[in-house]
């Protein structure tokens, strides 16, 4: 049974920085991509970055490029966000997702993540 659990969310104020972590039990993570998404209060899932399989390739939408990282340590079988610059509008609980297929590069379509985590709390104030 594969499950993701994310953790380092919080109340940060703009500017501020944060970065989440997921965990992954129940498999390795080292063959497949990995992604993360948020929700804003009244607003649908949209997604944040991805990760591929090596770690060689990453997307982002244009809301966050520059300011959001993706990572992984395959060795801690570990997925990380590093938010810099953080922006109200960041404001959202934040998921880790997982595909059970693998895939060459990164995914950005919510439609091909199988397993997602809890979710964490952003908040960031002005």
């Amino acid at each position: 049974q594969v499950q993701l659990v994310e953790s380092g969310g919080g109340l940060v104020q703009a500017g501020g920085s944060l970065r989440l972590s997921c965990v992954t039990s129940g498999r390795t993570i080292n063959m497949y991509a990995m992604g993360w998404f948020r929700q804003a209060p009244g607003k649908e899932r949209e997604f944040v970055a991805s990760i591929n399989w090596s770690g060689g390739s990453t997307g982002y939408p244009d809301s966050v490029k520059g300011r959001f990282t993706i990572s992984r340590d395959n060795a801690k079988n570990t997925v990380y966000l590093q938010m810099n610059s953080l922006k109200p509008d960041d404001t959202a609980v934040y998921y880790c997702a997982a595909p059970a297929r693998m895939f060459t590069g990164w995914l950005r379509s919510q439609n091909d993540y199988d397993y997602w985590g809890q979710g964490t709390q952003v908040s960031v104030s002005s």
